[in-house]
């Protein structure tokens, strides 16, 4: 089992690295926010153990943009905060369970095996508009079984929009899901990448999947 440690306080993170892997698990550590949102993206760890206090991106905000993705990777969260509010908050963002600092290693390591004795999670589904197919398991997408070589940003739009499809999804949106809520609004970001996508999914192929909503933002439809 792989297990990515999130937690800026380097005392405590390296405690709990230390503890999960002498219990044979392998634990990598990570002190910022951000950067735990990238690994955690690539899905090649089975749990994340979260602290909600982090620079770059809290905790939370780590939390519900994975879950936003559709990316269900168990997630333990640290919490410093005991009050019963703060808790049913990061379980309704999609925390499978949470442990309080000050802990006891050994509970947060029961909590861990609970967690790993789960049935696993089911494949997700690949995503299809017409000949266009993504799967979110792979992080693959192809049009007419060829491979198209993204970007991760181009990914992350094409996905949101396959994921609402036939749906006309906003820049502020698209912005806010592929930026992680941390882009300036201003910017003509989406566009370029947009105009990007086009020539990777749609250029020299019918039907367009990917159009303009004037003064609106951006569908994929057949």
């Amino acid at each position: 089992m792989k297990i990515l440690v999130i937690e800026d306080d380097r005392t405590v993170g390296q405690y709990v690295k230390r503890g999960l892997e002498e219990h044979r698990y392998h634990a990598d550590l990570v002190d910022d926010g951000m950067e735990g949102l990238r690994l955690a993206s690539g899905g090649q760890y089975d749990l994340l153990v979260l602290d909600l206090r982090l620079p770059g991106m809290t905790g939370l905000e780590v939390l519900r943009t994975l879950r936003d993705r559709g990316n269900n990777v168990p997630i333990l969260v640290l919490t410093a905060q005991d009050a019963v509010d703060f808790k049913v908050q990061a379980l309704r963002s999609g925390a499978d369970d949470y442990v309080t600092k000050p802990f006891a290693f050994d509970e947060l390591l029961a909590r861990v095996e609970a967690i790993a004795r789960r049935p696993q999670q089911l494949r997700p589904p690949v995503l299809k508009v017409a000949d266009l197919e993504l799967d979110p398991a792979t992080h693959e997408a192809r049009r007419a079984g060829d491979l198209l070589d993204l970007t991760p940003k181009e990914y992350a739009v094409l996905e949101y929009l396959m994921r609402h499809q036939a749906r006309v999804m906003s820049r502020t949106l698209i912005t806010e899901y592929a930026w992680d809520y941390h882009f300036d609004p201003g910017t003509n970001i989406v566009d370029v990448v947009i105009n990007r996508l086009r020539k990777k999914v749609d250029s020299g192929r019918t039907p367009k999947l990917i159009h303009t909503v004037r003064g609106v933002g951006y569908v994929v439809k057949a």
